[in-house]
């Protein structure tokens, strides 16, 4: 179970960083057509959309980096976190459906729920 559990925490925090390299890229990309167009009004118009997607996808990637950091440390409450990030998941695919299937497959097994709990002996 560790090892999945270790695995998922990795995975959470590589999505996670992959979707706010994707806002940082967006954020370049698109403000930056702007700047090179020379217009100021199209400058004001891609600024704007470029921060508000940018900020979407930060936001996105924020419970999954938490996720992901509560998971390596066995916060107990990150099984049900990761839980319900699993169930969004399985709407992004292609990753994201594996993703959440994994998630869901290795944190529904009592072994799972003995592993965060902090009372009893793990068995790793």
């Amino acid at each position: 179970m560790k090892e999945h559990v270790i695995l998922l925490g990795a995975l959470y925090i590589a999505f996670s960083a992959q979707l706010i390299l994707a806002a940082i890229v967006v954020l370049i990309a698109v403000a930056g057509g702007g700047i090179l167009s020379g217009d100021p009004e199209a400058m004001a118009i891609t600024g704007s959309v470029a921060g508000v997607i940018s900020s979407l996808l930060i936001v996105l990637a924020i419970p999954g980096l938490i996720c992901g950091i509560a998971l390596l440390k066995r916060r107990p409450w990150s099984r049900y976190l990761a839980i319900v990030l699993g169930c969004f998941n399985l709407l992004a695919a292609p990753f994201g459906t594996l993703l959440g299937i994994y998630t869901i497959w290795v944190l529904i097994k009592p072994e799972a729920a003995h592993f965060f709990d902090r009372s009893s002996p793990t068995t790793d």
